[in-house]
């Protein structure tokens, strides 16, 4: 029996020294490198200024969890970017633990929670605040809830239904994505010899708790003319219409680390074929019908199928543990430490830990180009990058150009923000910088709407003047606002003052709603 404790206390050890990792890395670039507020940081601060049951691109989960996190830590960048630190910290316990239930030992563990460490999209994901970092944390605990009620007996698994029911809710209110891991799970039970589980009330338990959780956002969703679904769509048709079915598979390599392939193949294989890993054949059914949902789709961006990895992770590296003997030892440092280098080489890509100007030199001696997943026009950095630089300065043209307006125009001034990056600057950097209301028909901001100001001057950040002819009797370019290293369509743009709507700005909000 000592032997036994001995043995745990030393793997649980090991668990929480690998789980500590990814922490104390995002902690310290948080700390003492990183760039700045990226563009979706700053909308999901302006939607906890406004909590609600929901948002136009998002259920409220994150919004939520983010207006406690600034009520208790305020909006540094540092306290921003805490959670998904600790997010992925727990997504290498989670995950380890998946390795342990499924039979794994030490080597195993290591391999499972290196895959996960150094997969760039996880990288990414944590290093900035978002519900992507939720998603990944929440399919690991699906997953091992799963294991358990697989492996656990009778009397046990009606709590874990439970909590599987629970977390399915959750992870719905977070987003909708999490749907397809249901979808998987139903057709997981159907495939397996699990089905005589769908006779029992526990899966049907389980699926009116998340059902439960879950309907404040179906019920928004009803009072805003299904918002989130209009934005699904157009966001399909148009902003990732560029993408095909080749970008998803590709990216599945590039985005887990192209080494880790070996490790969730080998997931998948364990999972379906091998004696002792079929009896979690659920796992891949998950995985596969995940798979086949965004195929199908035709434009999924490759990071949506990302949070669908932990349990293969785990599953892998339980099966090269098992079938490398003496004889084939090499074999795991043959995967574990190519895993290694390779992340390592490619962390800067997905984590920024270098100065702006090292990384350009580093990704062009990689051979890395700038990339984006929505067909955007790119300078030196990749889209993520490039979105985390340039409000600021915005931010302080705008306010020169709204101090140098007449004091009698200065009340009813607004600006309107072309999409929900700029408005959500102009709004975040207002404690700084003298700035009026602002205003956008992009995603959530149209429903906030316009206000009540009549006859309004508006500071418009950039379009063209012709056009903002159409609607206004005066135009007037104020300033070209620029910003080294920002988008290029949020560099050298015009800064416009414009009066005298030509109708009624109740009237002109219903047609410029912009849901993508």
């Amino acid at each position: 029996m000592p032997d036994l404790y001995n043995n745990n206390s030393r793997r649980n050890i090991l668990i929480l020294i690998l789980s500590s990792v990814p922490l104390l890395i995002h902690l310290y670039v948080n700390a003492f490198a990183g760039y700045g507020f990226f563009r979706d940081e700053l909308y999901y601060i302006a939607c906890s200024n406004r909590p609600d049951t929901g948002y136009v691109d998002q259920p409220p989960f994150s919004v939520l969890i983010l207006y406690l996190n600034r009520l208790l830590f305020g909006d540094s960048l540092f306290a921003l970017r805490l959670i998904p630190a600790v997010n992925s910290a727990l997504t290498v316990f989670i995950t380890c633990l998946m390795t342990v239930k499924l039979g794994g030992k030490t080597f195993a563990i290591i391999l499972s929670a290196l895959a996960v460490i150094f997969a760039p999209v996880y990288t990414a994901m944590n290093s900035f605040y978002s519900m992507n970092s939720f998603d990944i944390l929440l399919w690991a605990l699906a997953f091992y809830i799963i294991i358990l009620i697989i492996q656990e007996s009778k009397e046990s698994k009606q709590r874990y239904w439970i909590l599987l029911g629970i977390v399915l809710g959750i992870g719905l209110m977070n987003k909708i994505g999490f749907l397809w891991l249901g979808f998987g799970l139903l057709a997981g039970l159907l495939l397996s010899d699990k089905r005589k589980l769908l006779l029992t009330f526990k899966p049907y338990l389980a699926a009116g708790i998340a059902l439960l959780i879950f309907t404040p956002y179906i019920i928004w969703n009803f009072q805003n003319d299904f918002a989130h679904i209009e934005f699904i769509r157009n966001a399909t048709s148009e902003k990732y219409s560029g993408l095909d079915i080749m970008d998803f598979l590709t990216g599945q390599f590039l985005n887990m680390n192209p080494v880790s392939v070996i490790i969730w193949m080998s997931g998948l294989y364990f999972l379906l074929f091998d004696k002792e890993g079929k009896k979690f054949r659920i796992l891949a059914v998950i995985y596969i019908t995940a798979f086949l949902i965004l195929i199908i789709n035709g434009h999924s961006k490759a990071e949506y199928l990302s949070p669908a990895y932990t349990s293969l992770f785990a599953a892998g590296s339980v099966f090269i543990e098992k079938k490398t003997f003496v004889r084939l030892r090499w074999i795991r440092y043959a995967v574990s430490i190519p895993l290694v280098v390779i992340g390592i080489l490619i962390t800067p890509l997905a984590l920024p830990v270098l100065p702006v100007e090292t990384f350009i030199q580093y990704s062009k001696a990689i051979g890395m180009t700038p990339a984006s997943s929505e067909d955007k026009e790119l300078s030196e950095l990749p889209q993520f990058y490039a979105d985390m630089h340039g409000w600021e300065e915005m931010s302080e043209n705008i306010s020169r150009v709204y101090q140098s307006l007449p004091p009698e125009d200065r009340p009813r001034t607004v600006i309107f923000g072309q999409n929900y990056g700029e408005a959500a600057a102009m709004e975040f950097f207002r404690d700084k910088y003298p700035l009026p209301k602002v205003i956008s028909s992009h995603n959530n901001y149209w429903i906030w709407g316009p206000g009540e100001i009549e006859d309004p001057v508006i500071i418009i950040i950039g379009g063209n003047k012709e056009d903002h002819l159409n609607i206004f009797e005066t135009v007037e370019e104020k300033v070209i606002h620029s910003a080294e290293y920002s988008m290029p369509y949020e560099n050298n743009i015009p800064i416009f003052v414009a009066k005298n709507l030509k109708a009624p700005i109740g009237e002109l909000w219903k047609k410029i709603k912009n849901y993508n």
